[in-house]
């Protein structure tokens, strides 16, 4: 079948985007699902720096590439062996598909599946191969998802069916935003009721795992970030307290204002001074969690004695650690009570047309989550 996608030809154009246009809208060729596949029609999908930093080339990915990976939408087609999905399903896409059977899955980690990982890395499905095309060559996929485009094939592996009842812009955030930042707080962390928690860099990622640290009971909550309109979003969202990390002397005043740190910090801006932020933040026997994706040739160092002499832990979290067929409808559920305010994330709704635009907004710290709707 025919579908229209965002297709990214080539990585690392300068912004804006707007006018270097790294972005094309293809008219592309998408096979049907075959044994384990499922055809999804996209609903909404959410523009995410996990898209951004590969577009701008801190993430590389192969060429072509049909973009997007946090997303919701309508099940139209089941491939052979699908039997627990039916056409008319309402479904979140994951953007690690979880094969079950590697030694990660064994132990209830997919996120860090090692078929999921090798296959997310080639641009193609869990099975190895691709489903779209463009003049006869292939296109590849965006962990295995592709979900700025009006259809997407993907591995059962990759859709978790959802309370048909939520907007599609609300509950499509739930695939990468929301396990992200609120599994960073409870599955990587486990903060305790009463923790004092800091976040710094405060994109969907980050006020999610604001709104989770909320949630879970932290007792302070400290939000930092160089945006100002972030900072008192923070607040509107429940931050106790709000610093620019634009100050040089940002990592002292937190540590007086807190009585020498936080019990936990968490990075989720993806970038080193940032994460210098948080672990200067952290107090002695404190945890710093780190949800970002930097440029791999980026490195963060920190004095060695620090970890034996203060007992402090420093963890990675992917995914946020989540189990996404138990985590996202647990977190739905908390949404639907109320007590995990999600829509207050989104910043605007785009069209598909508008997306390079809208990239330009999120690299410039403009939006929290803007979603394109299909």
């Amino acid at each position: 079948m025919k579908i229209r996608a965002a297709v990214l030809h080539e990585l690392g154009l300068p912004a804006p985007y707007a006018k270097s246009k790294p972005i094309k809208i293809e008219t592309l060729e998408l096979d049907p699902p075959r044994r384990g596949e499922v055809l999804v029609q996209i609903k909404a999908a959410g523009l995410c720096h996990s898209d951004l930093s590969v577009i701008n080339g801190s993430r590389p990915r192969p060429m072509p590439m049909a973009l997007g990976h946090e997303a919701a939408g309508v099940v139209v087609e089941v491939g052979e062996g699908v039997t627990d999905l039916q056409p008319g399903d309402h479904v979140v896409c994951a953007f690690v598909p979880s094969c079950g059977h590697c030694l990660p899955c064994q132990e209830g980690r997919p996120a860090l599946c090692e078929p999921g990982a090798k296959t997310n890395t080639a641009g193609t499905l869990l099975s190895g191969e691709r489903r779209i095309h463009l003049n006869e060559g292939t296109v590849h996929h965006h962990l295995g998802v592709s979900a700025f485009a009006d259809h997407a094939v993907v591995s059962r592996n990759s859709l978790i069916k959802v309370d048909p009842e939520i907007p599609f812009d609300k509950v499509a955030v739930f695939g990468c935003a929301v396990i992200t930042g609120v599994g960073a707080v409870v599955n990587t962390a486990r903060i305790e009721m009463g923790s004092t928690v800091a976040i710094v860099g405060l994109g969907g990622v980050g006020l999610s795992a604001l709104l989770g640290a909320i949630t879970a009971g932290a007792s302070r909550i400290v939000a930092i970030d160089v945006n100002d309109a972030k900072l008192a979003q923070a607040r509107e969202l429940g931050a106790t307290d709000t610093f620019n990390s634009r100050d040089p002397e940002v990592v002292s005043l937190i540590r007086e204002a807190t009585g020498g740190g936080v019990d936990y910090a968490f990075e989720t801006a993806g970038v080193v001074p940032a994460m210098n932020v948080a672990y200067g933040i952290t107090k002695r026997g404190g945890t710093t969690v780190t949800t970002g994706l930097p440029h791999p040739d980026h490195h963060f160092s920190f004095p060695q004695v620090t970890l034996t002499a203060e007992e402090r832990t420093l963890k990675g979290s992917y995914v946020g650690s989540c189990v996404p067929a138990r985590d996202i409808p647990r977190f739905i559920e908390l949404y639907k009570q109320g007590r995990l305010p999600v829509e207050k994330l989104l910043t605007d709704c785009l069209s598909l047309d508008e997306i390079n635009e809208g990239f330009d907004r999120l690299a410039r710290g403009e939006a929290s989550r803007l979603v394109v709707v299909f």
